[in-house]
């Protein structure tokens, strides 16, 4: 899928003046869009700069997230979903921009400002834009940002042991991490054999002789497992979290090839 970005623009606001004598402050500030989010923290910056004759200081509220507060605040999206971030008044991202005495940025005169923001790492929402509306004083501004759909893929070694002529079987694991609500195709191809094919695979060992094998993707051995979306790939949809797939292994009995190590490589796919 091609990500998209949701731009929004920041507005005029009036900071809250600190000294006893009545004056105008203004704020402008360049919109905070963090770009596309695949799961690492991701930093954003957003400039800006104030016009004041005297002291000042600008406090942050928790924005519109449900659940949100001054020190997680809460990006929406699709479905309601939530997306966790933090805006702070330095570059290292240690003090907290909130809306009480001590978290708000203060200063003096007309000086230019940077609102330091980060996007925790480790979240998985549904794809799509993200966005959450900070209020300070009278007046509001947007943060952005775009969750894209990422899948991982790995697997584990599958070993048949001791191969005797009787038939033999055995399992290993697919491992799947797709963000929430994305669908995806899980393929095997055919591996490195000559002449091999997703339904007649072969492991080579000695003198290149071939000892055949099959993949199934059930635990009855009658669902083959190949590479051609909608024919014989293993489909899901994605939840956030990892997802083993189980990967049903069988040697039909009655071959007698020559002794010694045989092996393939299967190569996994993950399609979204």
């Amino acid at each position: 899928m091609k990500p998209w970005l949701g731009l929004a623009a920041l507005f005029l606001f009036a900071l809250g003046a600190r000294s006893a004598t009545a004056q105008t402050c203004t704020l402008t500030v360049s919109t905070l869009n963090y770009g596309t989010y695949t799961g690492a923290a991701l930093n954003g910056t957003a400039t800006g700069k104030v016009t004041c004759a005297g002291a000042w200081d600008i406090p942050l509220n928790a924005g519109t997230g449900v659940g949100a507060t001054e020190t997680i605040r809460k990006m929406t999206g699709p479905g309601g979903a939530v997306l966790n971030y933090a805006l702070f008044t330095d570059s290292a991202r240690t003090n907290n921009w909130g809306n009480t005495t001590g978290n708000e940025l203060t200063g003096t005169g007309n000086t230019s400002i940077t609102v330091y923001g980060q996007v925790a790492a480790g979240q998985s929402p549904t794809p799509g834009t993200y966005t959450d509306t900070i209020s300070s004083a009278t007046t509001t501004f947007t943060v952005t940002v775009v969750v894209q759909a990422t899948c991982t893929i790995s697997a584990s070694a599958l070993a048949f042991g001791t191969y005797t002529t009787a038939l033999a079987s055995s399992n290993s694991t697919v491992s799947v991490s797709c963000t929430n609500t994305t669908p995806y195709n899980v393929g095997l191809n055919a591996g490195t054999a000559t002449g091999a094919t997703v339904t007649n695979r072969s492991m080579v060992g000695p003198g290149s002789a071939l000892l055949h094998y099959s993949l199934f993707s059930n635990s009855t051995h009658t669902t083959n497992w190949g590479n051609t979306i909608g024919t014989d790939t293993v489909t899901g949809t994605g939840n956030g979290a990892v997802q083993g797939l189980t990967v049903y292994g069988q040697i039909p009995a009655g071959q007698r090839p020559t002794p010694g190590n045989y092996t393939d490589t299967i190569t996994a796919t993950v399609t979204y």
